[in-house]
């Protein structure tokens, strides 16, 4: 069975930082490409940025520079680092994974609520 437990979300005030962690199991995740997503109320799941099994990562552009994706391969987790927090950044931080054989996974979401 495939889970993807999301957790270290929270109430922050503009300029702070959170982390947001991504544990997973029942897949390779060293082999997997893993993402973060987001949805606000209202909107769309928007894509924040994606970390490759070879480590390399790519951002939205609303987040580059600020966000940090990056995995633990011995924990099976993934990460997102979110610095100099934004009201508009508050949302809810979806996680998935794309395995070897493009099956695709989510997580339960984590609210991240940030004040001005």
């Amino acid at each position: 069975q495939v889970q993807l437990v999301e957790s270290g979300g929270g109430l922050v005030q503009a300029g702070g930082s959170l982390r947001l962690s991504c544990a997973t199991s029942g897949i390779i995740f060293s082999s997997s490409a893993a993402g973060w997503y987001r949805q606000a109320p209202g909107n769309g799941r928007e894509w924040v940025g994606t970390i490759a099994r070879t480590e390399s990562t790519v951002y939205g552009d609303s987040v580059k520079g600020r966000f940090l994706i990056f995995r633990d391969n011995a924990r099976n987790t993934v990460y997102l680092q979110m610095n100099s927090l934004k009201p508009e950044d508050t949302a809810v931080y979806y996680c998935n994974v794309v395995t070897r054989t493009n099956q695709v996974y989510w997580g339960q979401g984590t609210q991240v609520n940030v004040s001005s």
